[in-house]
């Protein structure tokens, strides 16, 4: 019986990696009651397109609000830096795929804020991954420029979360 279970199980994943493709989405996520004690929970997601709009869809809002007020010389240096976030020398990327908090629990105030000093090994944000609470630290002392990622955001591994200069 358990291996019937296992099977359909199996199957079910197979049909959401299915939804996955041919709905274009990014992720999904299940929970399946079988009795008081027995349940699965199943989360697919595609790391790819994840990543991508985010990186781009933010920095091509930012250079179109900037560019009337800005001269063009200046405006096209910063883009450049924006297009790619991970190639930012002050770039801290996540070491795991996970769920990103900005703050310590729900209604407490930020760990980081733009603009903040923070100093080395200061935590900077959580990554959750498998119910662990991972502090993701600060890896030098200095300033934070921007922070990439949206508070319960899905994260992969490298993925460009803060800007510390």
């Amino acid at each position: 019986m358990t291996n019937k279970s296992h099977e359909a199980d199996v199957a079910f994943i197979k049909a959401l990696a299915e939804l996955l493709r041919e709905n274009d989405l990014t992720e999904l996520q299940v929970k399946r009651d079988y009795g008081e004690d027995d349940s699965l929970n199943v989360r697919v997601s595609r790391a790819a397109p994840v990543a991508a709009p985010v990186q781009v869809q933010v920095p091509a809002a930012a250079p179109v609000a900037a560019a009337p007020v800005a001269a063009p010389a200046p405006a096209a240096a910063p883009a450049a830096t924006d297009e790619d976030p991970a190639k930012h020398p002050g770039a801290v990327t996540s070491p795991m795929v996970g769920t990103v908090y900005l703050q310590p629990e729900p209604g407490s105030p930020s760990f980081i804020k733009v603009g903040q000093q923070v100093s080395e090994g200061e935590t900077l944000l959580i990554v959750e991954a498998m119910k662990t609470m991972n502090h993701i630290h600060a890896p030098k002392a200095g300033t934070v420029k921007r922070i990439l990622v949206e508070d319960g955001a899905a994260v992969e591994f490298g993925t460009p979360l803060v800007i510390v200069e």
